[in-house]
Formats: C-alpha cells, structure tokens, sequence
C-alpha cells in the first residue's frame, strides 16, 4: 500500500466519524508498514523503550524484519498478546499503584492501534474532556476553569473508585462496536483487555480494567467515560435556567430610596433651601457607601441557574450555580449513571458537596471562589450610570500549601515548617553545573505548574529561599567551604549562577528564580481550544537509515540493520564524533548492521574497527 494511500486512508477516519457511520477496514490498514515506522518513532524515544516486559526483549535491535514478522501474525490470526508485567509505583498518598508494562512487540501493536482510534475518536470527544488528548492537558483544564467558572455557589467534588482497574469489558467493547464495524480490529483490542499480568512469577487473568502503563489504556479510558461527558452534556443543557440574576433586593430598595432622595434635592434646591440639600446629598451618600457592600444581582436567585463539568482522565469536577439540594441531586445522578450504565462506583469518604468559597482539590490545585470588592461602572435605566460592586464570585486556583511542603521534603531542600535548610549528598558526586541545573529543573518544573496559581509567586518564596540555602548547603559540603562563601562567590549581581568552559568559550548556567517565571495572562472570556488538527506522517533520519539498510558506523549495506538503543552516550565514546552526534539527536538511537550491533554488545566494536 502506498504511503500516500495510506495517508489519506487514515485521514478519511476523521470525516467518516463526524458523519456517525460505522468504521472498517481498520485491520486491513494495520498492513501499512507506514503506520508501524510511526509508532516506532512515537515510543522508541521514551524512557520506557528500554523497560522489558515479561519477555525480556526491548527496543534495542528494531528492525524492519521485526515489524513484518508481527504483522504476518496479526494478518494470519496467529498473533497473541503477552500479559503484561506488573510493578508497583507509589503514588502521592503513600500508597502504591499498580503499572503494567507490556512487551516490546505489545507496545507496538498498541501505538498503531491508539493511532486509528485517535483518529476516529478525538473528533467527537467532548470540549470538557482534557485528559490524554492532543493539544490539552493539565493546564487547559485548569485554565477553562479559572476562565468560566464564575459565579459558583458549590462545587461537586467526585472520586471514582479504582477507575482503570474497574473497567467493565463488555461495556467498552460494546462502545467501540458502535463506531467501528471491523470485528478483527475488535478482537485485537479485546485480546489486549483479556491478556492477563505477571506479578511475582505468576499469572493472574483479567476479567475487567486496562492496565496502566498500557499505551492504549488512556484513550480506552477516554472512550469509556465519553458516556459521562454525554450524560453530564444532557444534564447541562436540562438545567441551564434564566439568562441573567435578578437585582438583589437589597440593592434595588437602596437605589430606589436614593433616587427619592435625588429628587427631594431638586425640590430643596429650587425652593432655595440650601442647607436642607446639603443634609439630603449626605444620606445620599451614605446610601452609596452602604450599597457598595450590597451585591448587584442576587446570588441566590432561584430562576437563574448554571451547571459546569470538567474532566481529566478520571478526575472531575463539577460547579454548581443553584441550591446545595440541587448540587447533591447532581451527586447523586452522577453517581447512579456511574453505577448503571458505566458499573463503577463513587468513594463516599472522598466524593462530597463543598461550599464553593471553602474550595475543593483539582489536579493539584485548590480550586475556589472570592468576593472581590472592587467598584465598577454599571448602565442603569435611562442611560444613566452608577458605580456598584460586581456581583459574580470570581474563581480561583491556590497552591496547596502541603503540597510545596511536601515537594521540599522530598527533593530533600530541608524542613519546611522550621524553615531550616538542608545539604544533599546525592548531589556530591556531580559537577557544580550538574548541581544548579538539578535544583533548576526540580523547582522550575514544580514552579511552572502552579503558575495558573493566584497566590504561586507569595506561595513559593519560601521554598525559593530554601532551595538557595540548600545549594549552598550541598555545594559548601562539596567544596568543604562554607554557604556565604559559596554564595558569594557565585552571585551575579542580584542573581547567582557558575561559570564554565566549553571548548575555550566560557558559559554561565543561571540560578532559576521566581522573578523568571512568567504567568500566563488571566482571562475571563471562554477559553479556545484549538481543535483536533489534521497531520500527515513524516519520516525521521533514522527511519530513513533504518529502510536504506544503512550501517551509521562502517557504511555497509549488503547486511540487515537493526536500532541500537543506547543506555549512556559514553558507550560510543569510541565512535567518531560524526556518527555519535546523530546518535545524540535521536535520543540515544543509532542504526547498525548485525555484526556491528553484535560487536558492540559484546565489547569488541573498538577490535572490529581497527581490522
């Protein structure tokens, strides 16, 4: 099949699923080598490509031969998916999660399989959806938020229960039959689900849920809660009531007395009764002041109502414009249709109906309303104008506090709450650049994903002092010197930073400050996200290589050429510097022929080269 086929096959997906017709020939187009280069291309630079599965192998030795071995398993029925290896990872509550780790060839058949079903798929996924999707994330989710929640009066706060490994099978297979009529692409899919883990040697088969870890789990796991996004895109547009607040009671019988007064002061006035006036403008200016503590609308109007929803992955959250019965009959509908239609459950401990001003957690983030008491200029009847306080609660996203307490804790900074600075001794062993540039990339990663926060700069300070001390602290230890020494010695007028020498050129790495982070700008208006964009396939130099049977240390091509995967560069440090810095670029990838490949496993590369 030509590539250009092959293309325009994949691209027809999209349209073929926005009209609502039923996709085939999805296991035929797996035939395509094009698809196979790309998955390739998509995993092998992952730290994971190294990681074996319960086979041992990994990507190191890819090749050509490999990929059309797999599809003419797959094409004569003989291919079966490997269970999975299961580790676990702990996760942020001191507990562990389970991760399941496919095989070399698993992980492939997955990527092309995401790849159809991203096609189909993404065009009708929901605008509230931001987990594992191109183009969103943590941060679009956050952001929607922040931008056209305002107003709220509760928030729904709902924890599924062990969302991946409860997956019902026959439920997701069913939902995948109603948009794809390919029963073998099907079956593949359902082989993947029934394939079982490995876990301290033995086996254990699976009778429900996606393995995490899987490359396709995310997106299944976007299909399966496409029904509540559906389900909550019902219930949005069935409570949606009222266009605007009704005027707060108090606000209006305030206005009404001042203009009664308003008029009484012309009456004074033409009758020449000025100190009577004067008396008059006074209440009427203690009327003003007093009304700036009055709302405009009424924030509890019963006729005006609004519903929010947002998701990331399986974590949701709702906002609720309405009554507190009316936010815990959305808890409870969510719930049922969990439990009914989808068969998983809600925790009860964890799920919960909050005030919207108490605020609720939300992918790291404190999510919460505020008053702000700022004055604005309001058109009232007849044209006239009048300044008032603005009515709607504004959201807004915080930074946990234990959550930066804890990030100290665990990058080893020092004792957060007694706010005293600690030295690290994993870092001894490293360059004084190797040491900036870790605590850089700790604290500017942590930084950077909290800085949708309001508060993240006031929030941090502390943590940036920290993280100073403690540099000095673990350079001080290193140099056997002490912190105002090695401070000193690496300020850069008002910053700090090291100095070094590449190839007779000298460089400064930087100390990575708060001042350097740059917050996006607060929007009100509803946030645009761009829509799921059409790309076509490109092929990489090494894949290029990789199809020429081209050998990037000796030159041969009268032998099959396989994919080395470097572990350390240092393992080519007897390569020439024009075929290691490819290697570089490609993330640690290099295409070699079969005895190269061999001789450098073996340790006889430098021996070989020297015949």
């Amino acid at each position: 099949m030509l590539p250009e086929t092959v293309i325009r096959r994949v691209q027809s997906l999209s349209v073929i699923s926005k009209t609502g017709k039923r996709v085939n020939g999805l296991f035929r187009l797996m035939q395509a080598p094009l698809l196979w280069e790309q998955a390739y291309q998509k995993i092998a630079p992952n730290k994971g490509a190294l990681t074996p599965g319960v086979d041992g192998a990994t990507f190191d030795g890819f090749s050509p031969d490999k990929v059309h071995s797999i599809i003419a398993r797959l094409m004569a029925g003989t291919y079966k998916t490997q269970p999975v290896r299961r580790v676990h990872i702990p996760k942020a509550n001191g507990k562990t999660r389970p991760l399941g780790i496919p095989t070399t060839e698993d992980k492939l058949v997955q990527e092309v399989v995401r790849v159809l079903l991203e096609r189909i798929y993404e065009p009708v996924f929901s605008e509230h959806s931001h987990g594992f999707r191109p183009g969103r994330s943590c941060h679009t989710a956050l952001e929607t938020i922040r931008a056209t929640w305002s107003g709220m009066k509760w928030l729904v706060d709902v924890d599924v229960t062990g969302f991946f490994d409860n997956i019902d099978h026959g439920i997701l297979l069913g939902l995948l039959a109603e948009r794809i009529a390919d029963r073998r692409f099907l079956a593949l899919i359902r082989g993947m689900l029934k394939a079982g883990y490995v876990e301290d040697w033995a086996f254990r088969p699976t009778y429900s849920g996606t393995p995490q870890g899987g490359v396709v789990s995310p997106l299944l796991a976007n299909i399966y809660l496409h029904e509540l996004d559906r389900f909550m895109e019902r219930r949005i547009a069935a409570f949606h009531q009222g266009t605007a607040r009704a005027l707060h009671p108090e606000w209006g019988a305030i206005t009404a007395r001042m203009s009664t007064l308003r008029a009484k002061v012309k009456r004074q006035r033409a009758r020449g009764d000025t100190a009577g006036a004067e008396a008059t403008l006074a209440e009427v200016r203690r009327l003003t002041e007093r009304r700036f503590a009055v709302p405009y609308g009424d924030p509890f109007d019963p006729d005006y109502r609004r519903l929010r929803y947002c998701r990331y992955a399986d974590d949701f959250l709702i906002g609720v414009i309405g009554s507190k019965a009316e936010a815990r009959r959305i808890m409870s509908e969510v719930a049922g249709f969990l439990a009914e239609h989808l068969r998983l459950q809600i925790s009860a401990e964890k799920s919960c109906v909050c005030k919207a001003t108490d605020g609720a957690r939300f992918l790291g983030y404190d999510v919460c309303t505020y008053s702000p008491q700022r004055r604005v200029m309001a058109t009232l009847g007849g044209g006239r104008r009048a300044i008032q306080r603005t009515s709607a609660d504004r959201l807004q996203l915080k930074v946990p506090r234990d959550r930066v307490a804890k990030f100290c804790r665990e990058k080893g900074y020092g004792d957060f709450d007694a706010f005293r600075a600690k030295h690290r001794d994993t870092l001894l062993h490293a360059s004084d650049v190797e040491i900036v540039m870790a605590y850089n990339a700790e604290f500017r990663g942590f930084a950077t994903y909290y800085a949708l926060a309001k508060d993240v700069k006031s929030k941090l300070s502390k943590l940036e002092h920290l993280q100073t001390l403690s540099l000095g602290k673990t350079l001080a230890s290193k140099h056997d010197s002490t912190v105002s020494k090695v401070l000193n010695r690496m300020r850069m007028g008002r910053e700090y930073g090291i100095r070094y020498q590449v190839h007779d050129r000298t460089r400064v790495v930087r100390l990575w400050k708060l001042k350097h982070l740059r917050p996006p700008p607060r929007t009100w208006g509803k946030v645009d996200i761009p829509p799921f964009a059409d790309y076509g396939f490109t092929r990489t130099e090494l894949v290029e290589r990789l199809n020429a049977q081209e050998c990037m240390l000796c030159g041969a091509t009268d032998q099959p050429c396989e994919v080395h995967h470097v572990r350390k560069l240092a393992d080519l440090k007897d390569t020439p510097y024009g075929r290691m810095a490819p290697a570089a670029r490609l993330r640690k990838r290099i295409v070699l022929c079969r005895s190269c490949h061999h001789a450098l496993h073996a340790g006889r590369l430098p021996d070989w080269r020297a015949r």
